[in-house]
């Protein structure tokens, strides 16, 4: 590949700009899918990327007919492959019997007759051997958007500029997982999480990471009943709490199989919990929790499991603890 590689630019989540400055803020809709940067080299290939910089191209064969409407125009574009459920929303659960194929052509081939996905275009970062990335937003949208991007697999959905509340306010009517808020002057920042990027989750949930479990009792016996977890600050692995719910049967049973894979002896927390009778796990599994709120320690209340997060590499899983964590988490 001759295209430069260009990790995505992430959002920090926050809040509405003040209404003093929504004019210079364009919204788009958050969608609940896998974020990909598309490489098309001009010469009819594709390749998709995950943000953890896995090639999945093999794992989404719908996709790969954008390089014709692209043409010989080389490009690098950022955006989210979406499983669509029969209301036209964004279904994680669906998309998630379409992750994890990369490696699995044939069955990634049957998959997308029965799941197929859709890819939302959002950004380009390079286009006919120019790098984009030093362009405001409103350059490289208006770029984007003049490639025309639309077929049945994909489109280039447009940004609303100015009326943050009101947008907000629709995705929660629809029931969408939230709102992404960009500054029109912001360049493009690959691989950081920059504050010129607001995302605005209608629920409150974290990405985090698994570092041990807790056996269950009576018919849970043998399987986690409880998972401790964590989350990246300051290049160590900080203890947020401990997940009980959430869970289907399938759901906990697979979850099993995958925390004694990982098993190891040594905790990955620091400071370690107090957890007696946990087992530890190399912390490489990455999951979504929803929460009520956080104590002033970081630590979770309430939480909730939602999902894993296989797209996600453990070092995605960060977030804004508190300062003055305590040294001691018994």
């Amino acid at each position: 590949m001759t295209l430069p590689l260009i990790r995505p630019m992430l959002a920090t989540p926050g809040s509405l700009p003040p209404a003093a400055q929504d004019a210079r803020w364009a919204y788009e809709t958050k969608q609940d899918g896998q974020r990909v940067v598309v490489y098309a080299e001009g010469d009819g290939g594709l390749l998709l990327r995950a943000r953890s910089g896995e090639n999945i191209t093999a794992a989404y064969p719908e996709l790969q007919s954008l390089a014709a409407m692209l043409g010989t125009a080389p490009a690098v574009l950022d955006g989210e492959v979406l499983a669509l459920d029969e209301q036209g929303r964004a279904d994680f659960q669906l998309l998630q019997s379409r992750m994890g194929l990369a490696h699995a052509p044939a069955r990634a081939a049957r998959q997308a007759a029965k799941v197929p996905v859709h890819l939302i275009l959002f950004d380009v970062m390079h286009l006919t051997g120019q790098r984009l990335t030093g362009l405001p937003y409103t350059r490289r949208r208006r770029l984007l958007e003049e490639l025309g991007l639309d077929g049945p697999f994909w489109s280039t959905p447009s940004a609303l500029v100015g009326h943050g509340e009101q947008a907000l306010r629709a995705t929660r009517e629809h029931g969408l997982e939230g709102l992404v808020c960009k500054r029109l002057d912001s360049v493009y920042e690959p691989g950081v999480r920059s504050r010129a990027w607001v995302k605005i989750r209608n629920m409150r949930s974290e990405d985090v990471i698994v570092g041990g479990w807790l056996p269950g009792k009576g018919r849970l016996s043998g399987l986690p009943g409880a998972v401790l977890v964590g989350q990246r600050r300051d290049g160590r692995l900080r203890y947020v709490g401990g997940v009980g719910t959430g869970w289907s049967e399938a759901e906990r049973i697979r979850l099993a199989e995958l925390l004694r894979a990982s098993e190891t002896a040594e905790c990955p927390f620091h400071p370690v919990p107090a957890a007696p009778g946990a087992h530890w796990v190399l912390p490489r599994l990455v999951g979504e929790v929803r929460y009520s709120t956080r104590t002033r320690a970081g630590m979770l209340r309430q939480p909730s499991w939602l999902r894993l997060r296989p797209d996600l590499a453990p070092e995605d899983a960060a977030a804004d603890l508190p300062d003055d964590l305590p040294d001691d988490l018994g």
